[in-house]
């Protein structure tokens, strides 16, 4: 059975599975929307990302590069300056990101009481 809009051939499954599981990663989603307003430096978007690793910031940001979203700059400084900022594949991404995150936003609440009341359950 094939459901408009999406494929059914295996292979096409498996590479938009890979892009979903870059675009959808709780960090990448956080980086993509933190360079959205420009370029920032690996330590500033450090700060910005509550929670993330350096070693997980580096993967991120590597992945992101490699899909062609980001683009690293490094500057000839010492010492030397990185920049990261988006390329015009990555800015394409952020309107759908801006809207999963506003929808997130908006039911995080409805997603909570369910998680309450199927945990009841589940213990009772």
């Amino acid at each position: 059975m094939t459901i408009e809009g999406i494929p059914d051939h295996p292979a096409e499954c498996a590479g938009i599975n890979e892009v979903l599981a870059r675009v959808g990663d709780k960090w990448s989603v956080l980086v993509v929307m933190l360079l959205r307003d420009g370029p920032r430096r690996f330590n500033q978007l450090k700060r910005d990302v509550a929670g993330i690793s350096q070693h997980m910031l580096t993967i991120t940001l590597r992945g992101l590069e490699r899909d062609g979203l980001v683009t690293r700059t490094v500057f000839p400084t010492i010492p030397p300056r990185v920049d990261y900022e988006l390329t015009p594949l990555g800015h394409s991404l952020r309107a759908p990101v801006e809207a999963l995150g506003k929808w997130a936003m908006a039911h995080q609440s409805a997603i909570k009481a369910a998680q309450r009341s199927f945990d009841a359950r589940k213990s009772a």
